[in-house]
């Protein structure tokens, strides 16, 4: 069906079987009670007669069927309605000349389906057929690439952002594009584009969403990639980095390193490079987070020396971050004893969360005990010492229970429970003397 398509298409004006379609008043109109014949007639008096008088919906009928005579294609290529026309320009069966019409039509949505259409044809056109229409073909396809509105040139942009069959000047041309809906999609997919037209486009400056456009495509070489990085464009030198198939120099990685510290989006797809040297290594492992750092510290294809260095730094960052963190959660604690506010409810809403250092830091608050000597009583996993320490710090049984168990981690077969219910199981001086004891033991 495409061939016999593009057939006609291809036919000369000239050379159509029929003569042009008259003007719309001197097509005679149907006599009354004639049969109606259907729009997937061929026949072109019947077609011509179905024309004569028809309302806007008759001739979208024939506009849009692929079997109705391009002569009647051609003359409704200048109906009055945009509906019509933006159907004819949308038609493979529509004739190249009532085609070539369309490419300055007033309507950008004629325009837009005639781009779409065009493009569309052109991988499925044998090499014959490419000869006898490419010049014309390609000339529409010129004008539509400078078309004035830049939806039109995204249309055709999109549609031939992977083509291998149409001139590489139009690609060209779109890539150089300064409205970014119609450069991107051929700068992130084109294979026409190489190195050369590349650069140019990054020379030219470029915006953000271009570059990162060409960071992410199937291969990127590494002059490329030079180029892309000495821009120093945070999104699109991240989106580089994350894409695996992009080729980058290992000098460039220690460039980009020397930069990353204070570029948070750098710091995951940068340490995740396998090109990354010793240098930017230790470099990195400088200021990203734990997590990344533990990851540098597994690759296999370090040396020893660099490995205990980042084991180290692993580690004494690790320390740093609980710190940080024991700091806010007594933070947290001092603001809730100051107002009244320390009490069984905030522990087990805390308890509840796993917030186990701020535990820590109310109970060491309400019993006026160090952090640290109430983080080793929590760890001898005594449930006396345990149950007496929520004594002193004034906390329910059922709070003491709960510290037991989420805190001090006891099992359930030995955890010390409550008399009565809600009760302490030891007298006061009981536990007064087992926290003393405990106290000695772990002080």
């Amino acid at each position: 069906m495409l061939k016999k398509l593009l057939k006609r298409r291809n036919a000369p004006a000239a050379a159509l079987d029929q003569p042009p379609m008259p003007a719309a008043e001197s097509v005679p109109k149907s006599m009354p009670g004639t049969d109606v014949v259907p729009v997937g007639s061929t026949d072109y008096a019947a077609q011509k007669d179905m024309l004569a008088g028809a309302d806007q919906e008759a001739r979208l009928q024939l506009a849009r069927a692929e079997d109705t005579r391009p002569e009647i294609l051609y003359y409704l290529a200048g109906d009055e309605s945009a509906l019509v026309r933006q159907a004819v320009a949308a038609n493979p069966a529509t004739p190249m000349q009532a085609d070539e019409l369309l490419v300055d039509d007033a309507d950008d949505e004629v325009r837009g389906d005639l781009a779409l259409k065009i493009a569309r044809l052109l991988p499925d056109m044998s090499h014959d057929e490419q000869e006898k229409v490419q010049e014309l073909t390609f000339e529409m396809l010129r004008r539509l690439a400078s078309d004035q509105l830049p939806r039109v040139r995204a249309l055709l942009a999109e549609e031939l952002k992977s083509s291998r069959h149409v001139p590489v000047e139009i690609v060209r041309q779109l890539a150089l594009d300064v409205a970014v809906i119609v450069s991107t999609p051929v700068l992130e997919y084109s294979p026409l584009l190489n190195d050369a037209d590349l650069l140019e486009v990054i020379a030219a400056g470029c915006a953000e969403e271009a570059l990162c456009a060409i960071a992410r495509r199937p291969t990127v070489s590494e002059d490329v990639s030079d180029a892309v990085v000495a821009s120093f464009d945070v999104p699109a030198v991240a989106t580089l980095l994350a894409n695996k198939k992009a080729s980058v120099r290992e000098a460039t990685l220690d460039r980009i390193a020397e930069n990353a510290a204070d570029v948070q989006s750098w710091h995951e797809p940068l340490v995740m490079r396998p090109e990354l040297s010793i240098r930017a290594v230790r470099r990195v492992a400088g200021f990203v987070a734990s997590s990344l750092l533990e990851v540098l510290a597994e690759r296999n294809d370090l040396d020893h020396e660099t490995t205990r260095f980042l084991t180290k730094r692993l580690k004494a960052r690790i320390a740093e971050t609980e710190g940080d963190l024991q700091a806010e959660e007594r933070e947290q604690a001092m603001v809730l004893d100051q107002r009244m506010l320390l009490d069984d409810e905030a522990m087990d809403q805390a308890i509840q969360s796993g917030r186990n250092d701020f535990v820590l830091e109310a109970l060491a608050l309400r019993t006026d005990l160090v952090p640290d000597l109430v983080r080793k009583i929590i760890q001898s996993s005594s449930p006396r010492a345990i149950t007496s320490l929520a004594w002193k710090a004034n906390l329910s049984m059922r709070t003491a229970i709960q510290i037991q168990s989420r805190v001090g981690r006891i099992p359930p077969k030995k955890l010390l429970n409550a008399r009565h219910g809600t009760d302490y199981p030891m007298t006061p001086e009981e536990m007064a003397a087992e926290l003393a004891k405990t106290i000695n033991m772990v002080g």
